[in-house]
């Protein structure tokens, strides 16, 4: 899975200075952060309503496209903060050995 993660981590950095009439990406940046935060929350709202209409219908379909679009907005995101989905995977990593319970009180210390 971390291959899809890093080719797509290429492909967002290649796009970042290609012409935001050809990138979707590139114009994403163009536009600022702003307006890639507005796409995140756009997605996690509608990421959102698909797991509540799948716990109803069963399916799971719109959860994961929606889920998809999530994180490629997210890791836009945090390409336009020079960050990478490398970043968050050590972060993820960090925290296997450590009881979730005691790594959030160690967010409020």
């Amino acid at each position: 899975m971390s291959d899809v993660l890093e080719n797509l981590t290429r492909v967002l950095e290649a796009r970042k200075s290609a012409d935001p009439e050809k990138s979707y990406v590139a114009s994403l940046h163009a536009k600022g952060l702003n307006k890639i935060l507005e796409k995140v929350g756009e997605e996690c709202t509608e990421t959102l309503l698909a797991a509540k209409d799948a716990e109803h219908t069963g399916e799971t379909r719109a959860v994961i496209s929606e889920t998809a679009d999530l994180w490629f907005h997210s890791m836009v995101m945090l390409s336009n903060l020079g960050l990478s989905q490398k970043d968050v995977l050590d972060e993820l990593s960090s925290r296997f050995d450590l009881s979730g319970l005691d790594e959030k009180a160690s967010r409020s210390e």
